[in-house]
């Protein structure tokens, strides 16, 4: 399985404040703006990236998601999830913005979404 990037969610109830200061003070741009979620990438190196989620919703998620891991296949992740006896908090689910993802918990209780661009 390849991870093909690993990007810091920051959940905040001042979006628009959050990209003013990582786009005007930081210099990342603004790669996508779903309203709830803005995802803010360097133009030097497209792989660094920043997702800010707006705080009262992730998605339709009702979870504080702290980091996103986008990979290959997110089925196979899902599947070890599982046979692990890991917690999901939110399952497998095609999002109709074309991910699929679920989010599991660390050791820690921090949420990850792991997630896959549907093709």
């Amino acid at each position: 399985m390849n991870i093909r990037r690993v990007v810091p969610d920051i959940t905040t109830d001042r979006l628009d404040e959050s990209r003013e200061f990582y786009t005007e003070f930081v210099g990342l741009h603004v790669a996508m703006d779903m309203d709830w979620i803005i995802t803010l990438v360097s133009p030097s190196n497209p792989t660094a990236q920043i997702n800010l989620l707006r705080g009262e919703r992730a998605g339709g998620a009702q979870h504080d998601v702290a980091i996103s891991i986008e990979v290959d296949d997110v089925d196979a992740l899902h599947a070890k999830a599982v046979s692990r006896g890991l917690k999901i908090v939110y399952p497998l689910t095609n999002e109709p913005w074309g991910v699929r993802r679920f989010f599991v918990s660390d050791p820690n209780c921090v949420i990850i979404n792991i997630m896959h661009h549907i093709e």
